[in-house]
């Protein structure tokens, strides 16, 4: 049988076809690497010769309703361990790290980890050549351990808010060392020091680290968070954006220069409606008693003009971080300083005569006459009326009247023909035992009983006459704070309309713009808002009855609250003293509530003083003080400075304080009405933040005066760039000198 064979030149052609087919789809894959997903390789390729820092964003600045600023933003020079770097330059020099064991949970079960002991290597390799340097720093182990562990790819903050001479070594001498530097930092100034501090808050490092976020970063350095008050409330719009360095490295994977930098951007500037002259009246006013709380407000639009309270802090304190000892040392000071007494709650006593005079005017009571015999009786017990003690009664008398002397015995009879819905009722119209809304850390809402209230908190007790004649003269279960209760006093100063209280003005970006919302609306707008009208369930001229009423109490001999004369203003308002009991202490709480002037308010005061014995002789010459300074600066004859104001402080806070007089102050005459019997338990805004507490140095972090020790090493390498070198290329600048704190701005 005859094989046809190919010709040699056949085969010749098929090869060739063979090869053509093969360089055909050599190139088609080069091609599809090369070109359809050449951007995708570029970018893992560039990706793997790179290295990105995250720069901390730079938060917008805190001001007063007239631009002042409150709080900015300053350098803060750190040096920083970057703990992975550390590991690997030991390696390098020393060979293979020390490990350390630990227990630890993995997928959910308990198992021994060995990881680089880091406390040996930075005691071993890093604290020597400090210590030769004298920059060598006590610091706790254990939180250095932690750090490793958790937040790797976070700087370990060694030395926060180092001083120039210290700046100044580092940069001189070139320490040699990998995953030392020394970082330049926006941290929080709050330039006043105490003042406003309780309004204001501070800030910390977060509580977690977005790891999710950490993981696009070679090195992350993280955002504080507003740990408390404004910076809390408006953390979102003072928070700015993120910057990113990006850096180049070598073959050898080592950083060796900067390709470029994206800067972080300044969050939004914050605009309050405190006053920060009227602040420091407020300030300065209180610290003529130990443990109080005001409130000053516009009472035309419900904006809060000051809010004080004493005992304070200075929240620089807290500024990078505060030490254990100066956080345990304000968390045991028996005055509470973190307390904002502003926003706390505690019995009002008499000043709650106002929301009982409403709520019985609306039941059409308006010409009820009562009879003052020393006190009135509700079952077995009799209620007395404080003028008892001194051995006379008022007689039978109207509101108006009433109001003036303080009857407590009218106030029984009136509340209960008023009864306890009413009261209620025009209690939270009012806001009393209602949210505000500021969002201020720990503030409290306060308590408005009732007998569905009793029935939930009491339900083997059940209301009663007499648990409502105490309530009627705000004793009993009944507690107000001095912000409620000025708003309350907002509502009958301007004949009737009650708002929400404003802290925050506006919010504007840097450009001067305001912030929008995700609708495109201005995210915080300037108008007022309102709460209730009160003429809806009173008249005009009833409202002007209890007005009168207030006049009188101020203005007429007789009335409780003649310390509270001012020259050439008149002045309208209510004194109150209450029994109560503060964490075990037994407490009198003076209070005075007041507007001026009479005829077109223009400020509504609200003092409270724990530890004062009458609110005529205690709180009413506190909030004098503020209103006729006030009103002065208003007319030019005062000009209150703002400086920077220490943490008020009393050496023994919970001292009583039988009045209260100021250098050329008005020293009116005033009948001084006591407190009832009945003690309630305050409610003390107690601040629940966690700041970031910088924890004392332990027995193995204890380096700073450890004797060195000779030891023997292998021949050192030629040295090898610094970390700084690294990160930034060349020689390490020069140090300059220290920024202005209050002028440096990010």
């Amino acid at each position: 049988m005859n094989r046809r064979r190919l010709s040699p030149r056949l085969r010749i052609q098929f090869l060739g076809l063979l090869m053509l087919l093969g360089m055909t789809a050599l190139g088609l894959r080069l091609w599809w690497i090369q070109v359809a997903h050449g951007a995708e390789w570029t970018a893992q390729i560039r990706g793997s010769s790179q290295a990105t820092v995250r720069i901390p964003s730079v938060r917008g600045e805190i001001k007063d309703r007239n631009g002042l600023t409150l709080v900015q933003n300053r350098a803060s020079y750190e040096v920083d361990f970057y703990l992975p770097e550390m590991v690997k330059g030991y390696r390098e020099r020393f060979g293979p790290p020390p490990l350390a064991e630990h227990r630890a949970i993995i997928s959910g079960m308990p198992k021994d980890v060995k990881e680089a002991d880091i406390i040996r290597i930075v005691n071993d390799g890093i604290v020597p050549r400090l210590n030769d340097l004298d920059l060598a720093r006590d610091y706790n182990s254990k939180d250095l351990e932690r750090h490793y562990r958790n937040d790797t790819e976070v700087p370990y903050s060694y030395i926060k808010d180092i001083d120039f001479s210290t700046m100044a070594k580092f940069s001189e001498h070139d320490v040699g060392l990998p995953g030392v530097d020394i970082a330049i930092k926006p941290v929080r100034s709050y330039v006043y020091g105490a003042l406003a501090a309780h309004i204001l808050g501070y800030v910390g490092a977060p509580d977690d680290t977005n790891k999710e976020e950490a993981r696009k970063f070679t090195f992350y350095q993280g955002d504080v968070d507003g740990k408390s008050n404004i910076e809390k409330a408006m953390d979102d719009y003072l928070r700015g954006k993120p910057g990113v360095r990006h850096l180049r490295r070598n073959a050898k994977g080592t950083i060796d220069g900067v390709l470029r930098e994206d800067p972080p951007q300044q969050g939004a500037n914050v605009f309050l409606t405190i006053d920060a002259r009227i602040q420091a009246i407020t300030d300065e006013a209180l610290r003529a008693v130990s443990r109080a709380g005001a409130v000053v407000v516009d009472p035309n639009n419900g904006n809060i003009l000051a809010m004080a309270s004493v005992p304070s802090f200075d929240p620089n304190t807290f500024i990078p971080s505060i030490k254990a000892k100066d956080w345990q040392a304000l968390r045991k000071d028996e005055g509470d300083p973190l307390v904002n007494r502003a926003v706390s709650a505690l019995p009002p006593g008499s000043t709650f005569k106002l929301i009982t005079s409403l709520a019985g005017l609306r039941k059409n009571l308006t010409n009820a006459h009562y009879n003052c015999g020393g006190g009135v009786s509700y079952g077995d017990h009799f209620f007395q009326c404080w003028v008892n003690e001194k051995h006379y009664t008022h007689g039978n008398i109207g509101l108006s009247e009433a109001i003036k002397v303080s009857c407590d015995s009218f106030f029984y009879q009136f509340g209960n023909a008023a009864g306890i819905q009413s009261i209620d009722t025009v209690g939270k119209m009012l806001g009393i035992g209602e949210e505000s809304g500021l969002q201020l850390t720990g503030e409290q809402v306060g308590n408005l009983p009732g007998p569905e209230w009793m029935q939930i908190h009491h339900p083997q007790e059940r209301w009663s006459q007499a648990q409502t004649a105490n309530v009627s003269i705000g004793q009993g279960y009944t507690l107000v704070s001095p912000l409620q209760l000025a708003m309350a006093y907002v509502t009958i100063a301007n004949g009737g309309t009650c708002y929400y209280p404003r802290l925050v003005d506006k919010v504007l970006n840097q450009d001067g713009s305001p912030v929008l919302d995700e609708h495109g609306k201005v995210a915080v707008p300037q108008t007022p808002r309102m709460r209730s009208d009160l003429r809806r369930e009173v008249t005009p001229d009833q409202i002007e009855l209890v007005r009168k009423g207030l006049w009188r109490v101020v203005n007429e001999d007789g009335g409780t609250g003649g310390r509270g004369r001012l020259k050439n203003v008149q002045v309208a308002g209510k004194t109150g003293t209450a029994q109560a009991t503060d964490r075990g202490h037994k407490d009198t709480v003076a209070w005075f509530a007041c507007f001026a002037p009479f005829d077109h308010p223009k400020y509504v005061v609200a003092v409270m003083v724990q530890g004062g014995e009458h609110g005529g002789s205690v709180a009413g010459p506190v909030a004098t003080r503020i209103l006729e300074r006030t009103l002065a600066m208003d007319e030019g004859n005062f000009d209150m400075q703002v400086a920077w104001t220490p943490p008020a402080h009393h050496a023994n806070p919970f001292s009583m304080f039988k009045d209260v007089s100021y250098a050329g102050g008005n020293l009116g005459a005033g009948d001084e009405e006591s407190a009832d019997a009945s003690s309630a338990d305050v409610q003390m805004a107690s601040d629940n933040a966690s700041p970031d507490v910088e924890p004392e140095a332990d027995a193995q972090g204890q380096v700073s005066k450890r004797p060195r020790v000779v030891r023997a090493a292998p021949a050192p390498p030629p040295r090898q760039p610094n970390f700084f070198e690294r990160l930034f290329g060349g020689k390490r600048p020069a140090p300059q000198p220290a920024p202005t704190p209050v002028r440096r701005r990010f």
